[in-house]
């Protein structure tokens, strides 16, 4: 992989790298060199907006080319929205599109334009497009060389495939990740409380949410296409390429049956027996090519089936984890309330307190007063003054306990 990544480098836009298998080869570079069938060497440096694709083939062979926009929509017959859902300055959802020559993938990292006989994906560094790139390149290797069965997937599906392993794959390793790293760390927050392992979590909620978003994008699109026979039936383009060459091949057949009769040396009976025969064959053929698509539609859903209980599995996982937050949360809401609950009890038991010990000081305030009774003349008469006072107080507290245990504002 990293020999790969050294190699894979963005070519000057007079040369172009080319590698088959595993070796690479630079071909000389001259003034002009075509690419993709285009004279690009006299585009303005200024403007051309080249960026470098790789190409993969239906041989395994894989090069990297540069090309400009325009002349990728006009190869692959894309409009310029699709193509923008390719450029790497711009975050779009995952995509998945069928158009009439291309199916246009947008998954993750994997950003790719698949034909009928190459891929093509914006050239990136990343591990995950080099590895989509190895991958495929592998299965294209042991298709070719090894016993396969005769109903194989057409080159498209294959690589389709490959993307959609390589997506439910990264999506699912962050969500393990995640995993690995939420559940000590909510144990750790359920045990002890603090504003640290608060905020970790607080971090680790983001981002499983926008895990989850991600997923369900996934999930959602490939759903849709499974729903959809129209769209599935538009992605199978190397059916399409097999009419079109067969429709085009036609007219050079020994027969032509669209050759103009004469009315009139031709008698009615005649043409009356050819427009029969030509209808009954029009009916067969497109009999013929239903049976055939819906063949194909229900293969490409099998595919597609696959890989949704993959990435519905994900979400499942990631849902679990939410749920488990969630849990965490609540049962952290009902240990705060608890301790707001013993504050506001040990807050009302201080208050009585006070209020007790405030009754005592009035009395104590009384005889200190400057003026002049009787009783402040006897001997002894302030202590038992202050233990009448302080039993009062005691009593007038208990009081106040059984009233709030009565209410219930404090346990029994």
């Amino acid at each position: 992989m990293s020999d790969l990544k050294d190699r894979l480098l963005p070519p000057r836009p007079d040369a172009s790298i080319s590698l088959r298998g595993d070796s690479f080869s630079r071909p000389s570079s001259s003034g002009r060199q075509p690419l993709l069938g285009l004279d690009v060497s006299g585009l303005k440096k200024r403007g051309q907006g080249l960026k470098s694709w790789i190409r993969v083939d239906a041989f395994a062979d894989t090069q990297v080319i540069e090309v400009d926009k325009f002349s990728m929509m006009r190869r692959c017959d894309l409009p310029a929205r699709d193509l923008r859902l390719l450029d790497p300055l711009f975050v779009y959802p995952s995509t998945i599109l069928g158009r009439e020559r291309a199916i246009v993938v947008n998954l993750e990292q994997i950003r790719c334009i698949i034909t009928a006989d190459e891929v093509l994906l914006l050239n990136s560094l990343d591990d995950y497009v080099l590895g989509y790139v190895v991958e495929l390149q592998q299965r294209l290797k042991a298709s070719s060389v090894g016993d396969t069965s005769p109903d194989y997937l057409p080159f498209e599906f294959r690589a389709l495939e490959v993307a959609l392993e390589a997506a439910c794959t990264f999506l699912d390793a962050q969500a393990s990740e995640l995993e690995i790293e939420a559940y000590p760390l909510l144990d750790e927050l359920t045990s002890k409380i603090s504003t640290v392992n608060l905020e970790r979590v607080r971090r680790l909620k983001s981002r499983l949410v926008a895990l989850t978003r991600r997923v369900q994008k996934v999930r959602d699109e490939i759903e849709q296409l499974m729903d959809d026979d129209g769209d599935m039936a538009e992605m199978y383009l190397t059916e399409k390429k097999k009419r079109m060459e067969g429709s085009l091949s036609l007219p050079n057949d020994g027969v032509s049956f669209s050759a103009p009769v004469s009315p009139v040396s031709s008698p009615p009976s005649s043409r009356r027996l050819e427009k029969s025969l030509s209808f009954a064959r029009s009916r067969h053929d497109s009999a013929k090519s239903s049976e055939s698509e819906n063949e194909n539609i229900e293969e490409l859903e099998m595919l597609l089936e696959a890989y949704f209980v993959v990435i519905d599995s994900t979400l499942n996982k990631l849902t679990s984890l939410k749920e488990y937050i969630d849990d965490t949360e609540d049962f952290i809401n009902i240990q705060l309330d608890n301790v707001r609950n013993q504050l506001i009890q040990f807050e009302l038991l201080l208050t009585t307190a006070t209020f007790v010990v405030a009754i005592f000081g009035v009395v104590a305030g009384i005889f200190g007063m400057n003026f002049e009774i009787d009783l402040f003349e006897e001997p002894g008469v302030f202590k038992w003054v202050l233990t009448i006072t302080g039993v009062c107080g005691v009593l007038v507290f208990l009081a106040f306990l059984w009233f709030y245990k009565r209410r219930r504002l404090m346990p029994l």
